[in-house]
C-alpha cells in the first residue's frame, strides 16, 4: 500500500507541474483571495458526478461545486445550454475529463477559466471496449476486429481515481495557496479511503469460480484489468450503440463456455438489450453501476464509495466468490 501511495504522489506531482495550472489571483470587490462567490469560496464547475465528488471531498468548505450533468442525465450525451456555457466562463476552476463529453471539451477550450483541470491528464488511459474482439471473439469464427478509442472510465478503478485525486489536490493547492494545508489533508484522507476500497476489491475478487462478466457497455475495463477479470461488453464504449448479431451470438457462446451467470446493466441506460440477451441465454440480470451520476431511488448508495461497495457485492455474487 505504501509503494502505491508513493507512486500516486509522484505521478500527481508531475502531472500538476505539467498542467501549468494558473494560480487564482485575489479577486477584488466582494470576494476574498482565492474566492469565487460572496462567501469567499472558490467556484468550481465539474463536468459530471465523479469530478464533482472529487472537488467536494478535496475542496471541503473552501469550494462551491456545481455539476454540468444533472442526476439521471446520461453524461456521454450532454449538450450545454447558453446558461451553462456562461457558468463555465465565470467559474474560478473547471474540473472535467477530456474526451468523455465533447460539448464540455469545446466549451472549456474556448473559455478564459483561470484553472482548467483535465482528469485524464492526471493518470494513464488505455484502450478497452473492443465490441467484437477480445475474449468473446474466441468463440465466434466470424467476428471482425474493431479498434477502440481510449477508455475514459478511469474513476471505476480506485487506484487511478486516487491518482486523479492527488492531481486535483495539487491543483487546488496551487490555485488557493491560503488553504493548501486543508486541501492536502483532505486529499490524503480521500486517497486513504480509495486505498482501502482497492484492498476490499483485491480481497473480495481474489478467488472466484469465473473471471468473466458481461455488461451493457464497456465501462469496467480498468476495474477488470486491476483485479484480473475479463469484461465483455454488449456494446462498445458508447452506451447507446447497438450490438451486431455476431456479437450477440459470440456472447451467448462465451457465456456457456466460461460459466457466466449474469448479464449486468446500469442505472442510466435501458436494460432492454441486457434482459433480452440474458433471457435467450438463460442467464440472470443485475446492476453494475458505472457511477456516472447518483440518482435517488435508483442508485445503490448515496455516494461513490457506497455504490462501489454495491458493485463489489454484485460482482462477487455473479462470479461465484469463494
Amino acid at each position: 500500500m505504501n509503494v502505491r501511495r508513493r507512486l500516486i504522489s509522484t505521478l500527481a506531482a508531475t502531472a500538476a507541474t505539467t498542467l501549468g495550472l494558473a494560480t487564482l489571483s485575489a479577486c477584488s470587490g466582494d470576494a476574498a483571495a482565492g474566492g469565487g462567490d460572496d462567501s469567499g469560496r472558490i467556484d468550481v464547475v465539474a463536468s459530471f458526478y465523479p469530478m464533482a465528488f472529487l472537488a467536494e471531498q478535496i475542496g471541503g468548505a473552501h469550494v462551491h461545486v456545481s455539476s454540468l450533468t444533472q442526476p439521471g442525465q446520461e453524461p456521454h450525451d450532454l449538450e450545454l445550454s447558453a446558461q451553462q456555457i456562461v457558468q463555465v466562463e465565470k467559474a474560478d476552476a473547471v474540473l472535467y475529463l477530456k474526451n468523455l463529453q465533447p460539448a464540455v471539451d469545446k466549451t472549456v477550450a474556448g473559455s478564459q477559466v483561470r484553472t482548467k483541470i483535465d482528469a485524464a491528464s492526471l493518470t494513464t488511459l488505455e484502450k478497452h471496449g473492443n465490441e467484437v474482439g477480445g475474449h468473446a471473439a474466441e468463440h465466434d469464427d466470424h467476428a471482425d476486429e474493431e479498434s477502440a478509442g481510449l477508455d475514459p472510465h478511469i474513476w471505476l478503478d480506485p487506484v487511478r481515481y486516487a491518482q486523479v485525486a492527488e492531481g486535483v489536490g495539487k491543483a487546488f493547492e496551487k490555485a488557493d495557496p491560503d488553504h493548501a494545508a486543508d486541501y492536502k489533508k483532505n486529499t490524503a484522507a480521500l486517497v486513504g479511503r480509495l486505498d482501502d476500497l482497492n484492498t476490499k476489491f483485491e480481497d473480495g475478487l481474489a478467488d472466484t469460480r469465473t473471471k468473466v462478466f458481461i455488461t451493457t457497455h464497456a465501462a469496467f475495463g480498468y476495474l477488470a484489468e486491476r483485479y484480473g477479470l475479463t469484461e465483455e461488453a454488449i456494446s462498445g464504449l458508447d452506451p447507446d450503440s447497438e450490438p451486431s448479431g455476431a456479437r450477440v451470438r459470440a456472447l451467448e457462446k462465451m457465456a456457456k463456455a466460461d460459466g457466466v451467470s449474469t448479464v449486468f446493466y446500469e442505472t442510466l441506460v435501458s436494460d432492454k438489450t441486457a434482459k433480452t440477451i440474458a433471457g435467450d441465454a438463460g442467464l440472470k440480470t443485475d446492476v453494475l453501476d458505472p457511477i456516472e451520476g447518483i440518482v435517488e431511488g435508483k442508485s445503490r448508495g448515496k455516494d461513490y464509495f457506497a455504490v462501489q461497495e454495491a458493485n463489489l457485492k454484485a460482482l462477487r455474487t455473479a462470479l461465484g466468490s469463494k
